[in-house]
């Protein structure tokens, strides 16, 4: 599939895609460039609707048209693929939460968030506020219950009930009076 998109590509051709995505669906596209992205290959094209992307992997079947695609004369994959993944962690990070911890700590705790988390402020005490984001309140929930007390979540509640409920499941599981 990828050399049959490959050669579209590099010929300029349309091709009609059956594609499983939420649901299976017919599309005639303008081929505008392959990206492997971690063993992942995705087919950048442009479609009636606009640019989409296409995971290879869930391209049923692709028949080249013969016709001339069109390809902006201006277009840098590189540059719309970065607008895609942007598009996309957008997309992914919908919940925020605020968190407070040490100055000290900061580092670390951005690089367990990587780009989902942002230094809101700096606080007395050589304290920081922290954004961070993910889809789910048990998503941020999970990732910041390792950090025990040294995180002090402001918000939202969503996040804090999670903390809550992961907290007592933990207690009910390994409390000393439990185990015995």
């Amino acid at each position: 599939m990828v050399e049959l998109l490959r050669d579209a590509v590099i010929d300029r051709r349309k091709v009609r895609l059956t594609y499983a995505g939420r649901e299976r669906s017919e599309r005639l596209v303008d081929p505008w460039g392959l990206v492997d992205k971690d063993d992942v290959w995705y087919l950048v094209a442009g479609t009636a609707k606009g640019r989409r992307t296409f995971r290879v992997d869930r391209i049923v079947s692709a028949t080249p048209t013969g016709d001339p695609a069109d390809r902006p004369s201006d277009l840098e994959l590189a540059e719309v693929w970065q607008e895609v993944v942007e598009e996309k962690e957008k997309r992914r990070s919908l919940l925020s939460a605020d968190v407070v911890l040490e100055r000290r700590y900061f580092g670390v705790f951005q690089g367990r968030f990587g780009r989902h988390c942002e230094l809101v402020a700096e606080l007395p005490g050589d304290r920081v506020r922290a954004r961070v984001s993910a889809p789910k309140p048990i998503m941020i929930a999970q990732e910041l219950a390792g950090w025990g007390a040294l995180v002090e979540v402001e918000g939202p509640e969503s996040v804090q009930a999670e903390l809550a409920r992961l907290g007592a499941e933990l207690v009910a599981r390994y409390a000393p009076e439990r185990r015995e």
